[in-house]
């Protein structure tokens, strides 16, 4: 387990007495922690994450002995509409979000390769001081002096206390955790374009059922206008059926609106401008029903958001390792050459090389130093309580996608049987005020009971298949 401590910070005794000092110093402070690689932290919380489908007090206590997961499976074994799956694959080239995270990696890579050549040896040429100069003399201005230096320098930072290596290996942990957020958005696309697709099977299907409802609301008007001139009902039946049909009529308007905006969302989801989607229907949708959640413990690296908390965790714990660094001597060795004619001294002109080296050791820096350190332990206890929460978040939402299936599953069969009932009911009673065994505000009754089940019966088969994708998304879906 990596410990972060918070104890007080001293700072080391001045080491001016060389390089050997040194070097034994390196050795001496390996045990001290500035070498020392992330590992995870074992008291973090992973058991008991899911909880009970069928218990309403329970949480699973044992995990599943498969470590298989429904997350595991390629995105195409899940989605199998050919239409959505072209969606999809549009979605994933084009979206500008999945764009920004792709570069935003490449950013990460860039600064990974710069930390790592952070290692060699730096070189430059020529100086912030003039490579060359002609001087006159006031008294005598026939008499010049030329003067010039073409200077080449190299320095190399020796990284005995492990400040560029824990440099680095932040980068590294960084860059993991883009990637794994590059995952995440990934999946959130793919959900996003599979939800709205559902959400557009589901209003086509509540249109149609509304406007077949609209044609039954019609006759029942005709009749009841009928009904009227024959003497046999008031005018307030026909009104009542005139007001049953027109509210038929607003929901199918209604329905329109959301389908036309449910497109424009989905065009934008995937790149393109608002148009009209080309799509399947509610009752040819194939999804699994059968679903392994795998071991508690494998949303840790299934989960990319959850990964991604854990990377940062890393970082951070590298970033302490830096802060530590800082307490101890920064020693650069290097040589510079300089191709010069000594400001006119050397004709022609000859090469001149030093060798240098320097040690710092910081003795009062203002508390800057003490103040870094305790912020990145802060920082990184701050990354330890995201990481915890982002994995009980992952518990969650994996059991609210397995409480949800299986009660929208269970409600899509009670609405069933409400609507075969109530198709019957509304033969009956249609057939029965046709011989006047019937009011017309039963026929009416029965009528609106019927698209209220139906339209019912559509959302719970369309939240069971939203179901299915939150659950995909929760176990760290997205796979190619």
């Amino acid at each position: 387990m990596n410990k972060i401590s918070r104890n007080k910070v001293t700072t080391p005794l001045h080491t001016g007495r060389g390089l050997g000092v040194g070097l034994l110093l390196c050795l001496l402070l390996s045990s001290c922690g500035l070498y020392n690689k992330y590992e995870r932290p074992d008291n973090v919380q992973t058991q008991g994450l899911i909880r009970d489908v069928v218990s309403d007090g329970d949480t699973l206590a044992v995990a599943p002995q498969d470590t298989a997961s429904f997350g595991n499976l390629p995105w195409r074994s899940v989605f199998t509409d050919p239409q959505l799956q072209a969606l999809i694959e549009q979605g994933l080239q084009k979206n500008a979000n999945l764009q920004n995270a792709v570069l935003t990696v490449q950013m990460y890579e860039s600064m990974l390769k710069a930390s790592k050549l952070a290692f060699l040896p730096a070189i430059q040429i020529g100086s912030s001081s003039p490579m060359g100069s002609i001087s006159t003399l006031y008294t005598d201005p026939s008499v010049t002096t030329k003067a010039y230096s073409i200077p080449v320098s190299a320095s190399w930072t020796l990284d005995l206390f492990g400040n560029i290596l824990s440099q680095k290996r932040s980068t590294q942990m960084k860059l993991l955790g883009m990637k794994d957020y590059q995952m995440a958005v990934r999946a959130q696309i793919i959900s996003g374009i599979a939800n709205a697709y559902y959400t557009l099977l589901m209003l086509d299907k509540q249109l149609a059922i509304v406007t077949e409802m609209g044609d039954m609301s019609k006759e029942t008007w005709e009749m009841m206008q009928q009904q009227f001139t024959l003497g046999r009902v008031r005018s307030t039946s026909v009104q009542s059926a005139e007001a049953a049909y027109l509210s038929t009529q607003a929901q199918a308007n209604d329905f329109r609106r959301q389908i036309r905006s449910t497109e424009n969302a989905l065009c934008l989801l995937i790149g393109q401008a608002g148009q009209q989607i080309s799509r399947s229907t509610l009752e040819a949708q194939s999804l699994p029903t059968e679903f392994s959640t795998g071991v508690g413990v494998a949303l840790l690296q299934n989960r990319p958001d959850v990964h991604n908390a854990e990377m940062q965790l890393a970082a951070c714990f590298h970033d302490v390792q830096t802060a530590r660094s800082q307490f101890y001597p920064n020693i650069t060795v290097g040589a510079s050459a300089a191709f010069t004619n000594s400001n006119g001294a050397l004709t022609p002109g000859k090469w001149l090389t030093t060798l240098f080296g320097n040690l710092t050791q910081p003795i009062f820096m203002r508390g800057a130093l003490t103040a870094n350190l305790k912020v990145s332990k802060i920082k990184y206890e701050q990354a330890f309580n995201t990481w915890q929460n982002s994995i009980l978040q992952a518990g969650n939402e994996v059991s609210n996608a397995l409480t949800g299936y299986k009660y929208y599953d269970d409600n899509s069969k009670l609405e069933s049987q409400r609507v075969e009932i109530l198709t019957k009911n509304v033969e009956d009673t249609r057939a029965l005020y046709e011989s006047k065994g019937s009011s017309y505000l039963e026929v009416l009754t029965a009528q609106t009971q019927l698209l209220s089940a139906q339209l019912s019966k559509v959302t719970d088969d369309f939240y069971k298949m939203q179901s299915v994708v939150s659950l995909y998304t929760a176990l760290g879906g997205g796979g190619k």
